[in-house]
């Protein structure tokens, strides 16, 4: 029935809409002033559905150019330049929904990944004005001809949209678009198969450019981000879907199981990152040192990448089932793999009497140290100026073990670690029995080896008190996004002088 009503609405070019009267009495008292682009806008605005195709033939967009040099106070074009990628991209994900929409166009012809489509919804809405008779754009005036023409039910909150059949070539089209120019582009005028996608559409009426202007800047501009750490922790929610099991090549699956990891690490009371990972944004002393979102960033860019690295080392958890390539580890095994790792280093380092190691352990350097983990985290490992216990440490260790563990894989025979147990999900006992095999595997006597040579690393950050002023400039070149790189050559070339002969054999394979 409700399609029925949308499809009569459109022959009829008569759109119902719902009225909002969005006002406050406090608004009485601004100025408005018309002079400046400023007249009082209308006290309600309007709802209603419009079918892409039909939107995108009754809107204008003046784009902001510099083509044509204009003083700031005449230039009233509000839009950015219309970017084609960035519009494709969406009729690609509008057509077969995510994450089928950023496969290869090659992928996206091979029938086996017809599995991956979803729905394509664009729920949110497409912003426009309605111009009124007489309003000017561009030299030229709105006819009545081509007006779109409001009747409002006074007595409810029911409003009538006529639209006009068509504009010609030459007119102005009685439609403003303020936010959603790429998701109109996205809707080609000869595809027949999206001419019906309707989109939801709020319509201010008479509109000033000005504020129009203040609307694009909150809608795109003013709204805060939301936290990284916040959306990787809706992941979970994803896990059962089956398109989360094609393979690394998708990109939500890499950080789905990135999420995955990191929750293990928060929430196994083996971890030492037990409670100290910062899951939902907050401060550092109350939450923890490092953030979820660093954790995964840095595991998708060491462990969880595809098995054959381009120019360098792959990840050891890039191997999938439906692959001959890589390991075939479950998500238990990976959880158990990363779980001892880490275990092992921290136990490295709080039995290190390494010169770095007792310095940030004088009273002076804990000031911080305790937070979430409590009175016994060991500051060399998670205090407050220990590179361990940051974005770059974390990523530095991560990244230099699935490189030597991927380096060495057929010696160390990682292959043959095989999850003989029958359990189906990531919990604490399940991880908790893997990792008592993972003890009898060859692999784990070389990561023994690889943490005893990181712990005689020189892991004090730049701001550490006491630092000379050649070591502070030395640990400043490590902060910021270059800084991830120079960390991880300093650890390969540390690792090239110290340890066991294989360990040193295997740092010296890597590249600089």
């Amino acid at each position: 029935m409700a399609d029925d009503v949308e499809a009569t609405a459109e022959l009829s070019s008569e759109v119902p809409a719902l009225k909002v009267r969005q006002w406050l009495e406090v608004w009485n008292d601004i100025t408005f002033d018309p002079s400046q682009n400023q007249a009082r806008p209308s006290e309600h605005f309007y709802l209603c559905s419009i079918s892409a195709s039909r939107l995108r033939k009754l809107s204008g967009i003046y784009r902001r150019s510099t083509d044509q040099v204009q003083p700031r106070k005449d230039d009233l074009r509000i839009q950015r330049k219309h970017d084609p990628e960035r519009s494709e991209e969406i009729r690609l994900f509008v057509e077969g929904g995510h994450p089928w929409s950023g496969l290869s166009e090659a992928k996206r012809k091979n029938p086996e990944n017809d599995a991956l489509k979803k729905p394509g919804w664009l729920p949110t809405a497409v912003v426009v004005n309605i111009l009124q008779p007489g309003d000017e754009r561009g030299g030229q005036a709105l006819s009545a001809d081509n007006a779109i023409v409001i009747t409002d039910d006074e007595k409810g909150g029911i409003a009538q949209l006529r639209l006009p059949n068509e504009v010609l070539p030459d007119a102005i089209p009685p439609l403003e678009v303020i936010d959603g120019q790429h998701r109109l582009f996205a809707f080609d005028d000869d595809d027949p198969a999206l001419a019906d996608y309707a989109l939801p559409v709020v319509a201010f009426h008479g509109l000033d450019i000005s504020w129009q202007a203040y609307l694009f800047w909150t809608i795109n501009i003013k709204p805060k981000k939301i936290n990284p750490s916040l959306a990787f922790d809706l992941y979970p929610l994803l896990r059962e879907q089956d398109w989360l099991d094609k393979g690394e090549s998708v990109i939500v699956y890499r950080e789905s199981r990135s999420q995955e990891l990191t929750e293990m690490l928060w929430s196994s009371p083996e971890s030492p990152w037990y409670r100290r990972i910062n899951m939902l944004g907050g401060s550092r002393k109350e939450n923890g040192p490092v953030t979820q979102a660093a954790f995964i960033r840095s595991l998708m860019a060491s462990m969880v990448k595809p098995w054959r690295g381009r120019g360098g080392p792959g990840g050891i958890f890039g191997g999938t089932p439906d692959k001959n390539d890589g390991l075939t580890w479950s998500r238990i095994q990976q959880s158990a793999f990363l779980l001892v790792a880490w275990k092992t280093l921290a136990e490295a380092v709080t039995s290190s009497d390494a010169e770095w190691a007792e310095s940030l352990r004088d009273e002076s350097a804990t000031l911080e140290a305790t937070g979430p983990g409590g009175s016994d985290s060991d500051p060399a490992f998670s205090g407050p100026f220990s590179l361990l216990a940051s974005d770059q440490g974390v990523r530095g260790f991560q990244s230099t073990l699935n490189d030597f563990c991927y380096t060495r894989s057929h010696e160390l025979q990682l292959d043959q670690w095989q999850d003989d147990t029958d359990f189906s999900d990531v919990t604490p006992e399940s991880v908790g029995h893997a990792a008592a095999t993972l003890r009898d595997q060859p692999v784990f006597e070389f990561i023994q080896e690889v943490c005893d040579g990181l712990a005689s690393f020189d892991w004090r950050s730049s701001n550490t008190p006491g630092l000379t002023e050649t070591e502070r400039v030395a640990k400043a070149a490590l902060r910021g996004s270059g800084g991830y790189k120079e960390l991880r050559t300093r650890l390969q070339k540390h690792l090239a002088t110290v340890g066991s002969e294989r360990v040193k054999a295997t740092a010296a394979s890597l590249e600089f």
